[in-house]
């Protein structure tokens, strides 16, 4: 397992590299037909595509199951260089092994292990590994909301949650809104009163959307970048801020969505232009989220594994499939330093958690 999750790590992987995603969804390709799984690679527009792949043999009526994974990391190539592959004290390390390519290797190995123990499984696995999650799945969502929508279940390989391995049963849902302030240029100098400073105008938008923030509601909006003016004697005549929202509920991503909508200027001669809105709603505790928690932690129990569950700041693909389905997020390998340069998993949690991945996909749909 850990020579093939190696491999795959070092076939580097950025999400904005449609070519550099070919090599690794070959391997994968060659290893799910070894396992007798009809595969096929689409590719994406802007991005690498993604593998779909699912046993050959399918029956008519049978219910399925959803396994997703993402194949693109946050690193460019040659981050080997800086960051190489390495296994000691029982860790090992690698840009993206954490971040997923641990958790694809438990897929396909939990799939091979009830393979050839020759088990039958509830519900046929469909997997679906996208080369664009890191960037906001903008190709593959509609591929991940069909698949979703016609199955009874889904379960997410990304990582869990710090170094005590806790399963991702909520996730914040994330929005991105850029407010475009238009006002008057003029002379700084000479005619200031006949210009309307875009900049002050942005000043005061600002202030309104910090006010939006309501930490106990796990509401955040981040005014995280602002731009405006072209030169230090004119009454700016544009500014612009790109601001972050984060929600931990669906209902709170339409309320804040509104809000943002309906800013008002405070300047007379100002007109402002809302853009943007919630990409990924959030993935809320529901009751079917739940029961296919409690399984986890009595196969966990089974396995001699003591998990947790725990609410994720940020979003992934499972935001998009609890909206359709049971969904479980964080079953990845335990370890820590997602988008981070001490990127590791520690190793020999990677067998235990694949365990409890065939576990799941075992278990009863009820």
């Amino acid at each position: 397992m850990v020579d093939f999750l190696i491999e795959l790590v070092k076939l580097e992987t950025p999400s904005r590299s449609k070519e550099a995603q070919i090599p690794l969804f070959e391997m994968l390709q060659f290893r799910f037909k070894d396992l007798g799984y009809y595969c096929i690679h689409v590719d994406g527009n802007t991005s690498g595509g993604y593998l779909y792949a699912r046993p050959t043999e399918k029956k008519s009526k049978a219910a399925n199951q959803l396994l997703i994974g993402h194949s693109d990391t946050v690193w460019e190539k040659e981050s080997l260089r800086d960051m190489p592959v390495t296994r000691l004290n029982g860790k090992t390390t690698g840009p993206g092994i954490y971040d997923m390519k641990a958790g694809l290797t438990q897929m396909y190995f939990a799939l091979k292990a009830i393979d050839e123990l020759g088990l039958s499984m509830p519900a046929l696995p469909l997997v679906l590994i996208n080369s664009d999650e890191e960037i906001g799945s903008a190709e593959s969502t509609s591929v991940i909301r069909m698949l979703a929508k016609c199955s009874k279940r889904a379960f997410v390989l990304e990582p869990p949650l710090g170094l005590e391995g806790r399963l991702k049963t909520s996730r914040k849902g994330i929005g991105q809104f850029v407010i475009s302030v238009k006002g008057v240029a003029a002379h700084a100098g000479l005619d200031p009163g006949k210009g309307v400073n875009a900049i002050v105008e942005l000043s005061h938008q600002v202030q309104k959307l910090n006010a939006m923030n309501d930490f106990e509601k796990g509401v955040t909006v981040n005014v995280g970048m602002i731009e405006g003016g072209y030169s230090a004697n004119v009454v700016a005549p544009e500014s612009r801020a790109v601001v972050d929202v984060r929600v931990a509920s669906i209902e709170d991503g339409h309320d804040i969505s509104k809000k943002i909508r309906e800013l008002e200027p405070v300047l007379e001669g100002i007109e402002i232009e809302v853009e943007g809105g919630i990409g990924r709603m959030p993935m809320e505790p529901t009751e079917r989220n739940q029961k296919l928690w409690h399984k986890a932690r009595a196969n966990g129990e089974f396995l001699g594994i003591s998990l947790e569950q725990a609410m994720a700041g940020g979003g992934s693909d499972g935001n998009t499939t609890s909206l359709f389905t049971a969904t479980l997020d964080g079953l990845g390998t335990v370890g820590d330093g997602a988008h981070a340069r001490h990127e590791f998993i520690f190793t020999d949690t990677i067998v235990e958690r694949t365990a409890l991945l065939a576990m799941l996909l075992l278990d009863t749909l009820d």
